[in-house]
């Protein structure tokens, strides 16, 4: 009766392991539903908007195939939209049933001016046809691919972000489009089929096992009322021989009994079995479905986006430092403007000059990329855009504070402002990187000072002292640099006296730099400025006879293309600084952030 129990027992087991794997398998239906995306042919790029990426729920997958290499790019819709506004492209977008309609888009027609000064729209023959703009490396996307043929790309994009195609900006961008996305296809009865299917194949092989123990017991002949046979006396040599028999016996049944572990390998069978329908969608779900509920967000009311994520500074910063490395390399100004921008451009440029005269003149240190400590990108949908980075340099011991910013969706970004950090700078409180701060206009009257008089206020300090009318409104007990030009100042005076015998003067001024100032508001009314300020070295002589030589001063003499003048040089120092600008009614003063200094040219004094 129980081999009658167990083969009932694997029959009924199987049946439910098979159903619950059939769930799995050939009843479970699709996982994926696929969408072909209709492309007018010949325009160099296809824009599919958020909502078509998100006509069915969950993450998608591109597939793009054409000739050459493929290119796809995704970034914020409006961001996108602004690359591609002076372009034709085809843009795909979701119809009220879901499925995905797609219509030319075409570029307005440039405008020229005629003779009597009058806009009209300009001819659109073949001559006149703008040239494609490559999308690959924009700033402006979050994550780009390239792939030769074929292009595959998982994606999991919300509705606000779109999705770029191209090959190289000019040829037509691939027409051989689809979209897939996962369907959601749970069998919740496939996991307990398979369970209950292995604890019943466990239970057959016990019943099994059992009936083969009762059958073993049971063996032999059973003769019951037959004659006892007549007791005769042992033979000792016999005994001895059937000791070996009973021996070998129970060796015999020890082998026996060793095959029975072999019973547990559909044991181990049911195990794997089992584990193969424990995902979450093959168990059933009880209690409601959690629905989402608002939270609250740190985000004003009306916000505009970042300017640059986390991960798109990262990426930033790291393209600059490699471009500015190489242009410094290679002495190359042009390569170097493609990056750098401002007192920046303008600092290597003369360096590349002195690097060129100078054999052992040293080369401008490397921008730091990692890790981005601090990151306050500028709140703002048009352009120009900012954003300010703090970056510690481990190896040089430092940390970095620069700013950067783009002129137009088509501009990458550029450093316009580096400088390294004060010792113990405590900066002020700025709103998280995906919330941004508003740029502060330069003439703004919420600050203690607007941002375009801050460097020339601290100019006139660096000239006069204390007393200068703005010398109440800067921290000079944080102000290292300050301190730093005055004992530098003071100790080439005092060089410059010994060599000139009284037949010469040294005087030092300071002005305002030529570039504009960038300025990022903090939490408590504040802003964080960045400004310029040139330092002028004027060594005239005051002997009509007397001449100013430069002996040992290569770097002067280079920039200024003479070793001596009668009417003496000008030297002059580019200061990059960055303040803390305190709100009006504030009792903090000016508190200077950090700076650097770099000498930016020389010449000889006009007559």
């Amino acid at each position: 009766m129980r081999f009658v129990w167990a083969v009932a027992a694997f029959v009924l087991a199987a049946l439910l392991i098979g159903a619950g794997i059939a769930q799995r398998t050939v009843f479970q239906g699709d996982t994926e539903t696929t969408a072909a995306v209709a492309v007018e042919e010949g325009t160099p790029f296809v824009l599919i908007d958020g909502a078509a990426l998100n006509a069915v729920p969950g993450a998608q997958t591109l597939r793009a195939q054409g000739e050459g290499t493929i290119f796809a790019a995704y970034g914020r819709t409006a961001d996108v939209q602004a690359w591609l506004a002076d372009s034709d492209y085809t843009a795909v977008t979701a119809g009220a049933d879901g499925t995905l309609a797609s219509a030319l888009v075409t570029a307005p027609a440039p405008e020229s001016t005629d003779a009597a000064g009058e806009e009209s729209a300009a001819p659109t023959d073949e001559a006149a046809q703008a040239q494609g703009r490559d999308p690959v490396g924009s700033d402006l996307w979050l994550d780009e691919f390239q792939q030769d043929d074929v292009l595959i790309a998982p994606l999991q994009l919300p509705t606000d972000m779109s999705l770029l195609i191209a090959t190289d900006g000019t040829a037509a961008a691939p027409t051989d489009i689809t979209i897939t996305w996962p369907i959601a296809n749970p069998t919740p009865w496939a996991g307990p089929l398979i369970v209950l299917g292995g604890i019943l194949m466990a239970l057959g092989v016990f019943l099994y096992i059992l009936g083969i123990r009762h059958v073993r017991r049971s063996r032999g002949p059973r003769r019951k009322g037959l004659p006892v046979p007549v007791t005769e006396p042992i033979d000792l040599s016999v005994e001895q021989a059937d000791k070996g028999v009973i021996s070998a016996t129970r060796r015999g049944r020890a082998i026996t009994g060793g095959k029975r572990p072999f019973a547990l390998v559909p044991i181990a069978l049911v195990s794997a079995l089992a584990l193969s329908g424990c995902s979450a969608d093959a168990w059933p779900q009880f209690g409601s479905t959690p629905t989402a509920t608002p939270t609250t967000t740190l985000v004003p009311e009306g916000q505009q986006a970042p300017a640059v994520t986390q991960a798109q500074a990262s990426r930033i910063l790291q393209e600059v430092s490699e471009t500015i490395a190489a242009a410094d390399e290679a002495m190359d100004a042009s390569q170097l403007a493609e990056r750098a921008g401002g007192a920046v451009l303008a600092v290597r440029k003369t360096n590349y000059t002195l690097r060129d005269e100078i054999d052992d003149y040293d080369a401008p240190a490397a921008i730091p990329t990692k890790p981005v400590e601090i990151l306050l990108p500028q709140a703002y949908d048009a352009w120009p855009r900012t954003f300010m980075a703090v970056v510690n340099d481990a190896e040089a011991k430092t940390a970095n504070i620069m700013m950067l910013t783009q002129d137009d969706p088509w501009s990458n970004y550029k450093l316009v402002y580096s400088a390294n950090l004060e010792a113990a700078t405590e900066m002020p409180a700025l709103a998280p990187e995906y919330v941004g701060a508003s740029a502060v206009p330069p003439d703004s009257s919420f600050l203690l000072l607007a941002p375009q008089d801050v460097a020339g206020a601290y100019a006139d300090i660096l000239t006069k002292g204390e007393k200068s009318e703005y010398y109440g409104l800067f921290d000079a007990d944080t102000d290292m640099f300050r301190q730093s030009v005055a004992e530098d100042r003071a100790q080439r005076l005092e060089d410059f006296e010994k060599t000139g015998e009284d037949t010469g003067k040294l005087s030092f001024s300071s002005a305002a730099g030529p570039e504009s100032p960038v300025s990022l508001a903090t939490l408590e009314s504040g802003a964080i400025v960045a400004v310029t300020t040139h330092e002028t070295d004027i060594a005239k002589p005051t002997d009509s006879a007397a001449v100013i030589k430069l002996p040992k001063n290569p770097t002067v003499a280079t920039l200024a293309g003479k070793t001596q003048s009668a009417t003496g040089f000008t030297t002059t120092f580019s200061d990059q600084l960055f303040f803390y600008v305190p709100g009006q009614g504030s009792n903090e003063k000016i508190q200077l952030l950090g700076y650097s200094s770099d000498i930016l040219g020389a010449k000889v004094i006009d007559k």
